[in-house]
């Protein structure tokens, strides 16, 4: 993999590490991070700070059961470090993403949305959503701008805009200041893994009327 250039923003690891932010910005968060030596060593450092925020706050108290419960996780197996760089072999979906994706890249149900690209929205809570994108090599995504905060995570291949290029491990921080027409580059078809918190505003007539139809 080639070297990461664009990363999580401050403000989207300090809410990673407080648990503030909704599901599906967290899952492209943790994706990132395991695919990410640079962000997982600071969102480490705000682990860290968290730690001693904690240390100078107030008791509370606790379920009788806590540690007993807390126990019985780690033995069975099911706590585990979610920020490790995780990535079944040959799979293009790193550990944390995989929980989300029955399948391989190939026989998962995606669904046309237009001009080639073809989606598959993930299951999570109604705050914001999350879905993978399939772009062939070459295709352009229609032009849009945004309504609130899109995450936009290169799993596969790259694209470019007008800001910048965003290959493997990149992640694209959009928000309402942003209208852009990314475009995979040719060779590869660009896998990603994109969070919004509100409706996409599309520039065309056709994107518009196939928007209610998609979900995005």
């Amino acid at each position: 993999m080639k070297k990461i250039k664009h990363h999580l923003t401050e403000p989207l690891l300090i809410g990673y590490a407080a648990g503030t932010l909704p599901e599906a910005f967290n899952l492209v968060v943790a994706t990132h991070i395991s695919m990410c030596d640079t962000c997982r060593a600071a969102l480490a450092e705000y682990d860290a700070v968290g730690g001693e925020v904690m240390l100078d706050s107030d008791p509370v108290e606790v379920a009788e059961d806590a540690l007993s419960a807390t126990l019985a996780l780690i033995d069975s197996g099911k706590l585990s470090e979610s920020s490790a760089p995780i990535r079944t072999q040959g799979s293009v979906f790193p550990g944390p993403l995989q929980d989300y994706v029955s399948g391989d890249l190939d026989s998962l149900k995606w669904r046309k949305v237009g001009g080639g690209v073809s989606q598959l929205i993930l299951s999570t809570s109604d705050d914001a959503t999350v879905r993978l994108l399939r772009i062939p090599a070459g295709t352009a995504v229609p032009d849009h701008g945004h309504r609130g905060t899109e995450l936009t995570l290169v799993l596969q291949g790259a694209f470019t805009d007008d800001e910048d290029r965003f290959g493997a491990g990149d992640v694209e921080v959009a928000n309402e200041d942003l209208n852009h027409t990314p475009v995979a580059e040719a060779g590869m078809d660009c896998i990603c893994l994109a969070a919004t918190d509100a409706p996409l505003r599309f520039t065309g007539l056709v994107p518009r009327i196939a928007q209610r139809f998609i979900g995005i």
